[in-house]
């Protein structure tokens, strides 16, 4: 596994964390009236990476990928 593979895999996995931690905490925990605001700012920001994630990894890119890297092995030289 590359390198870069390995980031995108680790970025993607701290973002879904993010998003789940902070529904979490705005259903179960009582936040106090002054950081409700930020939190919900907070809240829109994961929720758009997150959907990015999703999109990434279920979506058009990752047939992309898969296209890419299916004629990359196509294309290799026989030893």
């Amino acid at each position: 596994m590359k390198n870069k593979d390995l980031a995108m895999y680790i970025l993607g996995g701290l973002i879904t964390i993010a998003f789940f931690v902070v529904i979490y905490l705005l259903i179960f925990v009582e936040i106090p009236q002054g950081n409700k605001d930020i939190l919900n700012i907070i809240l829109g920001a994961l929720i758009a990476a997150f959907g990015g994630v999703v999109n990434y990894f279920y979506g058009s890119s990752s047939g992309s990928a898969a296209k890419t890297e299916m004629l990359n092995n196509n294309n290799k030289p026989k030893e």
